[in-house]
């Protein structure tokens, strides 16, 4: 009965303490507090210093790119600069207008006309080497050519009197079934001379295709190499143009497409594997290394540059006149405007040189909008300037 009596204490004990320890003693247990990511911020480039020139600069353009471009559907990118500093760079749209990715730095544009450039200052290079006279006849590098009284620049300078093949190749006779190369339209030139008909060389500037279509084949015929190997290997590469290329048939589904201005997509025709008058495919910022190429003296000669930029068209009294490869605006004021902008299909392209300012400017955009070509308005305050031109 004792032991009975013990155990019951015990128990009462054992049950009174098992209370107490859990009303009255916590136990704690650490607190994990959960993982933050840490705030990286996101550090903007910060922009060079600009002087008060140059800010008067970045405000113009910055006052054209919303109230002109951006107002106006833009689809694109604009730099701006002053030597080898950018002033201004704004990048809009997508590149399928409602679709696709955002416009950056990397997007390639199609430079139509602007192209022109290259092909030019590759005819002048091979000059430089002594590879080709800029007087020699057409024929001696092309001797299937039907006219031996056309040189080199006349091809250059925009005075050869043959007429644009955009206007007359399907009127004449082309299968617009099959893509017109550069060999094919040499050919159908050569069969279709009479019908087609000239002006006679020499004798006023008459803008054609035609020219620079028949100087990329010159470049092919002396080089052997195929015009957008040898622009890649001459300019391209050299200068870090790595957004830089020619177009190709073969890359019509990788290259960024054109619209119109209702946002209709541009197709391809049987005219886009022409190349030489069109068909670089570049940036802004690529541009932008071009220009100081040139601006520097180091990829051509000072004689090559005074060849490349004198005007050689003075039928008609005014500013306008054209140079090797270069549309030119010769001022009252001394001042000279070097450039070239473009237009094919949905594409619209400016590239405007102020050299004795040292600014360059260039609009690219793959949605038709005339508002682009009224970009000199930038530079509108700049003493010896202040219009507009709508010139492809």
């Amino acid at each position: 009965m004792q032991k009975i009596f013990i155990f019951i204490i015990l128990f009462f004990i054992f049950c009174l303490g098992f209370i107490l320890v859990d009303k009255y003693l916590v136990i704690s247990t650490p607190i994990v507090k959960p993982l933050v990511k840490p705030i990286i911020k996101k550090v903007e480039k910060k922009q060079p210093y600009l002087s008060e020139y140059e800010q008067t600069l970045a405000n113009s353009s910055d006052l054209f790119y919303n109230e002109t471009l951006v107002k106006s559907g833009f689809n694109g990118s604009i730099l701006v600069t002053k030597g080898d500093k950018i002033i201004y760079e704004r990048y809009h749209g997508l590149t399928e207008i409602d679709k696709g990715i955002e416009i950056d730095s990397t997007v390639s544009f199609h430079l139509a006309s602007v192209s022109k450039t290259f092909t030019a200052m590759g005819i002048l290079k091979l000059s430089e080497q002594n590879k080709l006279s800029i007087d020699d006849s057409v024929t001696k590098y092309l001797p299937t050519f039907p006219y031996k009284d056309i040189t080199i620049k006349n091809l250059l300078s925009q005075r050869s009197g043959l007429p644009n093949y955009v206007n007359f190749i399907e009127s004449t006779g082309w299968n617009t079934k099959e893509l017109l190369s550069n060999e094919s339209l040499l050919s159908f030139l050569n069969s279709h001379a009479r019908k087609i008909g000239r002006g006679k060389p020499n004798s006023n500037f008459d803008y054609s295709n035609t020219n620079y279509a028949l100087l990329a084949l010159i470049i092919e015929k002396i080089t052997n190499l195929k015009l957008p190997i040898f622009l890649n290997e001459t300019f391209f590469k050299p200068l870090g143009m790595n957004h830089t290329f020619v177009y190709t048939p073969d890359k019509q589904d990788s290259v960024l497409p054109s619209f119109k201005e209702n946002n209709q997509k541009e197709e391809f025709t049987f005219l886009d594997a022409v190349y030489g008058d069109k068909n670089v495919y570049s940036t802004t910022r690529d541009m932008m290394k071009w220009d100081l190429a040139i601006l520097n003296g180091k990829m051509f000669t000072a004689n090559t540059l005074i060849q490349a930029f004198q005007g050689y068209s003075h039928e008609k009294k005014g500013i306008k006149n054209y140079g090797l490869g270069w549309r030119l605006f010769e001022m009252p004021s001394g001042k000279k405007i070097i450039f070239h902008n473009g237009w094919w299909h949905g594409n619209n392209t400016f590239f405007n040189r102020f050299p004795d300012d040292t600014t360059t400017i260039i609009v690219l955009g793959n949605k038709y909008n005339e508002r682009i070509y009224e970009a000199k308005k930038i530079i509108s305050f700049y003493p010896g300037y202040g219009f507009e031109s709508h010139e492809e």
